[in-house]
């Protein structure tokens, strides 16, 4: 077999010989063309003579560390992806290589599948298949993503997304999308997927908060035959169907404590173990994850673990509201119009006037994108012009999402009753009370919404199954014929 190019070649760092000597003949067996180095001083030499596919170092050397490689290399505009090897149990030195720019990292002692896996992964190869002949070596330049050129607008808000897109999609770091619902998060993750070595493979996208609990560990890890009542034969979960790709997972703050535990070791261990199965199975993928909730203030409270937190907010990016970014109206709508016009097979497609513009500008979307395209979905299905104009357009009367209280859901009540109420004195049920105002604005956001409990939920800032839960308690039924659940 032949050598990979010279421009193809791997950089391997570490001062202890014996663990070089191994990574190197695991290497080359591999099929993989490589040089080594004792000490940063002698990696920066050899770098500033030649380029390298992957630089593979040790966190600790005798004259520093693989951070500064990784300085250097960041300093320089160099295109090298390092794989980053530190001490077993050092989650911290893991999580400060990731942010300083690593690809990946390995923990000591290295386990020689996954050392393979990663430096597979490394060089945009599937893990498992030999390094490419001379004459095979594809080019390893990208272009946009069609996921990247699907997020509409111009705004500075949206080019500081697409920057950040472009950045993670390099490397192998967990990033956390932060963001209210509807803004567009899986869109953003389907992007960092596109602009990756992994953009060919797998993309699975869950919704942590639409599993119920019990089923949770079956649906992540997958199972074996017999595992439980129904098991009538081997499935795989989640982590096994991401082999390779990315997994994202959505509303990763609506996981309870428990999965949480289990989320996090096979995160750290890299493998799963399916209900029901004596071993465990190791898996290659990049995790994704995205919260509407402060995560922060959830680990404050007790309700999410702050090492998972840790792990998982490595890279953090926001996706911000569409009331923040108004300006890219026109573009969003241009796009979502074009999307539901070719799905339901009307041409041409239908433009939006100056006065629908104007109209969409002046409304606050606590919906945001997913409540803008509901919008529009609903005027291409009433109108049959091939222009939309603001009467087209089912909107509420609120204007402003800062114009109360309940951020443009206008307060429950009169204030002649809140005033008469305020007068009469403290509850004599608190609870009770409570529960009474909770109630009248769930009701609310329910009309307002057209029973459809998700759209309502996120106008709340709660999920779907919160918001089931909470119509639960409170005694809150709705008829089947119109409560709706958004997809």
């Amino acid at each position: 077999m032949k050598p990979m190019t010279a421009n193809d070649r791997l950089l391997v760092v570490d001062d202890e010989p014996d663990l070089r000597t191994l990574y190197e003949l695991t290497l080359l067996r591999e099929g993989y063309s490589l040089v080594s180095a004792e000490t940063v001083a002698e990696a920066l030499a050899l770098l500033q003579s030649e380029r390298f596919a992957v630089v593979i170092t040790d966190m600790r050397l005798p004259d520093g560390s693989g951070l500064d490689l990784l300085a250097w290399l960041e300093q320089q505009g160099r295109n090298e992806r390092a794989i980053v090897i530190t001490a077993h149990g050092s989650a911290e030195n893991a999580v400060e290589a990731l942010k300083a720019g690593a690809f990946d990292y390995l923990t000591k002692p290295v386990d020689l599948r996954q050392f393979r896996s990663v430096v597979a992964t490394a060089l945009g190869r599937e893990p498992g298949r030999p390094a490419p002949r001379r004459e095979e070596a594809a080019p390893r330049t990208s272009s946009s993503s069609g996921a990247l050129a699907r997020l509409a607008g111009r705004s500075p808000a949206m080019e500081q997304v697409r920057e950040l897109i472009r950045k993670v999609g390099r490397s192998m770091a967990p990033v956390l999308l932060q963001g209210e619902s509807g803004t567009g998060k899986e869109l953003v993750a389907r992007a960092i997927h596109g602009e990756g070595s992994r953009a060919s493979q797998p993309f699975i996208a869950v919704n942590c908060g639409a599993i119920p609990e019990q089923l949770l560990e079956a649906e992540f890890f997958g199972y074996r035959k017999g595992a439980f009542t129904g098991a009538s034969e081997d499935r795989e979960g989640f982590f096994q169907a991401a082999q390779g790709g990315t997994l994202f997972l959505d509303e990763i703050g609506d996981l309870p404590l428990a999965m949480q535990s289990k989320l996090l070791r096979a995160i750290q261990e890299r493998s799963v173990r399916p209900v029901g199965a004596v071993s465990e199975t190791p898996v290659n993928l990049r995790l994704l994850s995205a919260t509407h909730k402060d995560l922060a203030a959830e680990v404050q409270a007790g309700r999410f673990r702050q090492d998972l937190y840790y792990r998982l907010n490595v890279i953090q990016i926001r996706v911000p509201p569409l009331r923040e970014r108004l300006a890219d109206l026109p573009d969003i709508g241009t796009s979502l119009l074009e999307r539901i016009a070719r799905d339901a097979g009307v041409h041409p497609v239908p433009r939006l006037s100056p006065g629908a513009l104007a109209r969409l500008s002046a409304y606050a979307f606590p919906g945001n994108v997913r409540e803008l395209e509901n919008v529009l979905h609903r005027a291409l299905a009433l109108s049959g012009a091939s222009e939309l104009q603001a009467e087209d357009l089912d909107l509420p009367d609120c204007v402003s999402g800062e114009d109360s209280a309940f951020g443009g859901l206008a307060p429950l009540g009169q204030p002649a009753a809140a005033a008469a109420e305020e007068e009469a004195g403290l509850p004599l049920d608190l609870t009770q009370y409570l529960d009474e105002v909770e109630r009248r604005v769930l009701l609310r956001a329910l009309a307002e919404y057209r029973f459809n409990r998700t759209a309502a939920g996120a106008r709340l800032g709660l999920s779907l199954r919160q918001m089931r839960y909470r119509m639960a308690r409170l005694g809150i039924q709705v008829d089947d014929g119109e409560a709706r659940d958004a997809g």
